[in-house]
């Protein structure tokens, strides 16, 4: 049975705190795991949350401040320490080059598992998954920093009184599907268009084309709202969103389901993110993260 959830390990935005770890993400997409911006303590809260390094398949780092990479040298060890059977891949912003090296040979270790390093240069398709096609598009950061889309392929769907007044059932559905014409019946006959599943990470960005391109009709958007709106100014000096910006992004985006993380140490309230969120128009299924969540995606629509 396929499993498609996304899993929060952390949501502070440039310190911990008492509630909040650093930054660190996995999206469980069937059989694949992706972690995301493993921010220092990444290990710890894998262990609390069920994450096991034998779950990672791909890592994908958006950018180089440490609240997103420091956990990568950890990480990296352990991966190697659990004798992961199968090779795992990093995407990085290839700028970061020195820093990913710095941090996957910050310490002696035995390598045992194949890390194949795939940086990331420009906008466009980074890999074809079994089931997924991961992409990247450049953000706007004081340091470089990309976001990352997960795409389903579009399949079909049967349906089931097109099937009936076609006279097709049983085995002959599934022999249909994979022909694609039975008895002068068509695949288009009987089934209609279903769209792939899309999901979207973005972090440290003021707002851009990148941004737009990630969440468009997103399933799922995960986006850093590290601001409340009456800091806006604060935001795009230092490169981020605010709460508001983001219910916009998702609202014009279409998206099913928003994910709000990476919030500043400055806010006690964090329902309020939320609440700014559904003020600037979005009416969509909404998570203001907290550490060690899990988040289903939305089902396929």
């Amino acid at each position: 049975m396929s499993v498609r959830e996304f899993v929060v390990l952390g949501t502070a935005s440039q310190v911990p705190t008492r509630h909040r770890n650093h930054n660190g993400y996995l999206l469980r997409w069937d059989g694949e795991g992706i972690l995301f911006d493993p921010g220092e303590g990444t290990q710890r809260q894998m262990l609390r949350a069920g994450v096991a390094a034998h779950d990672i398949d791909r890592i994908c780092v958006t950018h180089f401040h440490g609240d997103h990479s420091l956990g990568l040298a950890g990480v990296i060890q352990r991966i190697n320490l659990d004798q992961v059977p199968h090779p795992v891949t990093a995407h990085y912003p290839a700028s970061g080059q020195k820093f990913f090296d710095r941090l996957r040979y910050a310490t002696a270790y035995r390598e045992t598992v194949r890390l194949n390093e795939e940086p990331v240069t420009a906008d466009g398709t980074l890999a074809h998954g079994g089931s997924y096609t991961l992409e990247a598009r450049l953000l706007s950061h004081p340091v470089e920093s990309f976001g990352y889309r997960v795409t389903e392929p579009d399949g079909r769907r049967m349906v089931p009184a097109l099937l009936a007044r076609h006279g097709i059932g049983g085995p002959d559905v599934g022999r249909l599907r994979r022909e694609g014409r039975l008895n002068g019946v068509t695949l288009d006959d009987v089934s209609e268009h279903r769209p792939g599943q899309r999901f979207a990470f973005v972090m440290d960005t003021r707002l851009c084309p990148g941004v737009d391109a990630l969440a468009e009709g997103c399933d799922m958007l995960v986006i850093e709202s590290t601001f409340l709106d009456e800091d806006h100014r604060l935001a795009t000096d230092h490169g981020h969103l605010t709460a508001g910006q983001a219910g916009r992004v998702a609202r014009d985006a279409g998206v099913r389901h928003l994910v709000l993380t990476h919030f500043s140490q400055r806010y006690p309230d964090p329902d309020e993110f939320g609440r700014q969120a559904r003020a600037a128009g979005f009416e969509g299924e909404l998570t203001v993260a907290a550490d060690l969540a899990r988040v289903p995606l939305p089902k396929r629509a």
